[in-house]
């Protein structure tokens, strides 16, 4: 089996911004792995939030031995990027060879299309609200927040689009003085959830200050190690290939925090439908969708995912699986 790695890029219709920076183009790294003739393909989005670039996910794909499969995978890589790309890969390769779809191969249901949120980026509020009104079509909207001043920015999109549900992402960016302030308002708004309030690592506050809307982890939460650390602190918990290090622990992840009680988000990094193809399978029954990234960019793959008033469909096998 060869395995092969190369970037590309995709620009976006919009500049994206969040609490951490804006972007004009999502960076991925499309992973190939080809063996007796059959071609598997993958995606990932190296996110510099987690130690990663495009440099040092590329040298860990290209540091695996060519034997190896999903199994060895775990041995070789942790959970995140390079690893995420290698093992929807090798699924794709599997399906393929077999002549099978993905799900069908794991033994689960053909996957339904489900409703994904639409994502607003940090603005002004005027521009966010002439965004929210662009997009009050759509039944779900996440809004990207996180700074002091974000009240207006509430009130402003809810004024744009007054019957769409709304979610909120913080990006980490606020302290638990704030999101205590902004709690009582984001009910009053009809906000159904908040996204990562406080930053991982320095959010034990969490389990002491009261929570009027279910919390969702999400730079805190990665894999399934890392579910213990998030008790008593959140109610949801935001699964994403990239994080979990592709969908073989994407699925693990879903069994768990679901046994555990959590409700589930499964997000996405800002990249392509291949990127995506692999999350709907995941994405079947869970309380938040968030699969959105093919909706933000001006370019995508040559078979792109479908989406309409039913949401995001599975793939064709001509994209992936």
């Amino acid at each position: 089996m060869t395995i092969t790695v190369t970037p590309d890029v995709f620009r976006l219709a919009e500049v994206f911004t969040i609490s951490r920076g804006s972007r004009t183009e999502a960076q991925v790294l499309t992973v190939k792995v080809s063996r007796d003739g059959a071609v598997g393909w993958g995606e990932c989005v190296p996110y510099a939030r987690y130690g990663e670039t495009m440099e040092s996910v590329t040298a860990q794909i290209e540091g695996l031995p060519e034997d190896v499969t999903r199994a060895s995978l775990y041995d070789h890589l942790p959970a995140g990027a390079a690893r995420n790309a290698v093992d929807c890969a090798l699924w794709d390769l599997e399906a393929k060879i077999k002549g099978k779809r993905v799900w069908d191969i794991l033994g689960l249901p053909a996957p339904q299309p489900v409703i994904t949120a639409f994502t607003l980026s940090l603005d002004t509020p005027e521009n966010m609200k002439a965004a929210a009104a662009r997009n009050a079509h759509r039944p779900l909207l996440k809004i990207k927040l996180g700074t002091p001043d974000d009240m207006p920015r509430l009130e402003a999109v809810r004024a744009g689009a007054p019957d769409s549900t709304i979610v909120v992402d913080a990006n980490e960016g606020w302290t638990a003085e704030v999101y205590s302030d902004l709690a009582p308002h984001l009910l009053r708004l009809g906000v159904s959830m908040v996204e990562q309030p406080l930053p991982a690592g320095a959010d034990d506050l969490l389990a002491e200050i009261e929570r009027p809307l279910p919390v969702c982890a999400d730079e805190a939460c990665h894999d399934t190690a890392t579910l213990a650390g998030l008790a008593g602190k959140y109610d949801m918990v935001n699964i994403k290939l990239d994080k979990t290090g592709g969908l073989t622990e994407a699925l693990r992840l879903r069994e768990a925090a679901r046994a555990e009680g959590y409700r589930i988000m499964m997000g996405c990094m800002v990249g392509s439908s291949l990127a995506m193809a692999p999350a709907t399978i995941v994405a079947q029954g869970l309380e938040v969708v968030d699969l959105d990234g093919p909706l933000l960019l001006a370019e995508d793959r040559a078979t792109p995912l479908l989406f309409d008033d039913a949401g995001v469909h599975p793939p064709a096998s001509s994209l992936w699986g």
